[in-house]
């Protein structure tokens, strides 16, 4: 077991004559062992310190007697431990003012100090007083807090300042703990920084914080605080200088500035003059998710990208030596989602009247847009650069009718040279032949009213005089409203393929029609002669057959009327057409054919129009089979006819499938079919619409689709009326 110990005080009563001498003697007497604590004081020791014996006696001697207590004491206390020889101090007592003269000599177990109170100074003394030794005049004309404490935190001497501002006296924290003084003790997190930095000085170490601290209720300062280690010839601390400067009002004027910068949108910092980074505002903060006592210094770096680091280091490192401003791009990792975005860091340094620098202010701008944007461009440039060296697409740019610039895909498609371009002899006005005119002319002046033309296609006679089918499409360039630029797709093989194709579908057409004409003839004669003969069985058998024979025959009449279409050759008749009559006789066609649907037709007015009778009557009966056939689930088709006084509408409604909305404008188009959502086998070629369109169009009208998926499409016909010739 371990044995403390135990400090055992002397008294009149337990030491005999000896001591009742010292007691009679007029000066103080202390004997103080080797940790410091009192062990005697005689009578004259009681006195001069205003203390009763329990009170000084197996206290140390810094709490006990704080009248007595300075540097000057406490250095020669140290160095008669030390060297066991006999030295003497003389100071001023910090409550007395008083001159005190000290003797101090070894004895066995501590020291013995003779304590001589005078008026002056004795000038043939030579007395101990240490360079730093800290004068009372200086130190109570000093505005900032200072004090001396011994390498365990135990104060020794403090100036008037903090004294003031706690309303105590010198002599309540004299040889007390400097972290349980009223001003540091209110504050735990202040106390716990203040004992840290005591421990790290009292190693050698110079250490500087801030802190905030409570001197008396009502009043918090904030301060700047140095602890500097005095040390001996051998590095031994002899004791501690602390130094408080007060900088409340320098806070409370940062604390308005932070909070100026916390509402700025942009994501603001602030470095030291050495690159340490101590402030970021909330918005930075609250990007980076980090803590704040991470970000400071340089914990910040962990939000950049780790391929981006080098680059900022060089930079920041680059700005502090040549002490210029700083400026980098670089990508910040957003704290919530993990991503990083592009930010622009610029930093300036903010010098002093003499030009050194008291720190960095900064800036971290978010410029992700700005990049994409500047990727998207570069891209857009490899992609036009990649696009003018095409060897499949031309380009042309034209201001006016003049053809001013072209790729050479463009000059080799028409047989022109570049020479022939810069000697202004591309003229497109002069390569579109007169059939092509009309159409080039309207794209030129959508081009001018909408800055971008709709494809189409047509011709080009090139240099040579031939003729070259192409599709052109184009853009007039932003910067420079005068010019457009167009682009050419050689369409020639698409144009010879399309012709092939007509050519095969219209001698299929034909070449089919003659033999299905005879089998549908020769089948009613057979089913008539069965019926004759009473052969009533065989002759519905036969019959069953008519009704395939009539769809082949309508496929073969649509083949037909897409290559009278595509030759340009379909014939429409003029005349006077009552619209509600034809509607009501093609509803009972489709009625026969489709009973499973009923067709409702509603008719708010009696109308008529020119137009071809049976031509609108295949549209219309074309219309009504799409929307059969797209509502198997369905039992209703609608159709609407209304009328104004210039044009004349039909609605047919089914409540189907319905139709995409990337697919409306392509269902026109010829032989296209929609993809059958129900995936369920719908037959049929994908001409119907294809010639519907067509025919409207040949009656100068139009045809839209409204649909919704899952339940239906309507598709509105709007005809103009038309006087008699």
């Amino acid at each position: 077991m371990l044995k403390t110990k135990q400090t055992r005080c002397v008294t009149p009563a337990s030491s005999g004559t000896l001591l009742t001498l010292l007691e009679t003697l007029p000066d103080a007497i202390f004997f103080i062992d080797d940790a410091a604590t009192t062990v005697y004081a005689n009578a004259s020791a009681q006195t001069i310190t205003g203390a009763t014996r329990e009170d000084l006696c197996g206290k140390p001697l810094w709490r006990g007697a704080p009248h007595l207590v300075s540097t000057s004491l406490y250095q020669a206390v140290q160095k008669t431990k030390q060297t066991r020889a006999p030295i003497e101090v003389e100071y001023v007592s910090p409550v007395t003012r008083t001159w005190l003269h000290v003797q101090l000599s070894p004895a066995v177990g501590g020291l013995l100090l003779h304590v001589h109170e005078q008026r002056e100074p004795l000038p043939r003394w030579e007395t101990f007083v240490p360079d730093e030794h800290l004068a009372d005049d200086v130190l109570k004309n000093l505005y900032v807090g200072v004090g001396c404490l011994t390498p365990e935190g135990i104060l020794l001497e403090i100036n008037e300042v903090p004294l003031a501002d706690a309303q105590i006296r010198r002599e309540e924290v004299i040889g007390q703990p400097f972290a349980q003084t009223p001003w540091w003790s209110f504050y735990p997190a202040s106390q716990q920084q203040l004992r840290a930095a005591i421990t790290r000085a009292s190693r050698g170490e110079t250490v500087r914080f801030e802190t905030l601290v409570h001197p008396r209720e009502g009043m918090d300062l904030h301060l700047e605080a140095t602890i500097t280690p005095h040390e001996e010839v051998d590095h031994h601390v002899e004791y501690l200088v602390y130094v408080g400067t007060d900088i409340t009002e320098r806070k409370r004027a940062e604390g308005a500035t932070y909070a100026l910068m916390d509402a700025l949108p942009h994501r603001v910092w602030i470095a030291r003059s050495d690159g340490s980074v101590t402030y970021h505002n909330q918005r930075l903060i609250d990007y980076l998710v980090m803590p704040l006592d991470q970000i400071q210094g340089d914990g910040w770096m962990v939000g950049v990208h780790p391929d981006d680091r080098p680059q900022v280091q060089e930079a920041w490192q680059a700005a502090i030596q040549t002490r210029g401003p700083y400026e980098v791009e670089h990508r910040l990792r957003d704290g919530i989602s993990g991503a990083y975005r592009w930010f622009l860091a610029r930093g300036v340094p903010q010098r002093n009247a003499q030009g050194t620098i008291l720190h960095w202010f900064g800036t971290c701008t978010d410029i992700e847009d700005q990049k994409r944007i500047e990727e998207a461009l570069h891209q857009s440039q490899e992609r036009a650069s990649a696009l003018m060296n095409s060897n499949i697409i031309g380009i042309n740019v034209i201001e006016g009718e003049q053809i001013v610039d072209a790729n050479d895909t463009f000059l080799r498609m028409t047989g022109y040279t570049r020479e022939d371009l810069r000697a202004g002899r591309i003229n497109w006005r002069h390569m579109t032949p007169p059939e092509y005119l009309a159409r080039t002319q309207q794209a030129h002046q959508e081009l001018a009213t909408q800055q971008s033309m709709t494809p189409y296609e047509k011709e080009y006679v090139c240099q040579d005089g031939s003729r070259l089918p192409v599709l052109v499409g184009g853009g007039v360039f932003q910067h420079h409203p005068l010019q457009a630029i167009t682009f050419v797709l050689d369409n020639s093989a698409r144009k010879e393929l399309e012709q092939r194709k007509d050519d095969l579908i219209n001698m299929a057409s034909h070449e089919l029609g003659t033999p299905l004409t005879a089998v549908k003839m020769q089948t009613q004669l057979v089913r008539k002669r069965l019926e004759k003969q009473s052969h009533h069985e065989a002759a519905t058998a036969l019959s069953r057959v008519e009704g395939p024979i009539k769809l082949l025959e309508r496929l073969i009449g649509e083949l037909l009327d897409v290559s009278r279409i595509q030759a340009g050759r379909l014939e429409y008749v003029r005349e006077r057409v009552d619209l509600g009559s034809l509607l009501r006789d093609v509803t009972d066609t489709m009625h026969h054919f489709h009973p499973s649907h009923t067709i409702v037709v509603r008719e708010t007015v009696q109308t008529s129009l020119i137009g071809d009778r049976d031509r609108l009557g295949q549209a219309f009966t074309n219309l009504l089979s799409n929307a059969i056939t797209y509502s198997p689930d369905a039992e209703t088709v609608e159709i609407d006819l209304s009328a104004s006084e210039d044009a004349v509408t039909v609605r047919v409604r089914d409540h189907g499938l319905g139709i995409l909305q990337e697919q409306r404008d392509k269902i026109f188009e010829r032989f296209y079919r929609a993809p059958d959502l129900s995936q369920r086998a719908i037959p049929g070629l994908g001409m119907g619409l294809y010639i519907v369109a067509e025919i409207v169009k040949g009656h100068e009208g139009n045809i839209t689709v409204d649909s919704e998926i899952g339940k239906g499409s309507t598709f509105t016909v709007t005809l103009p009326k038309r006087r008699d010739a």
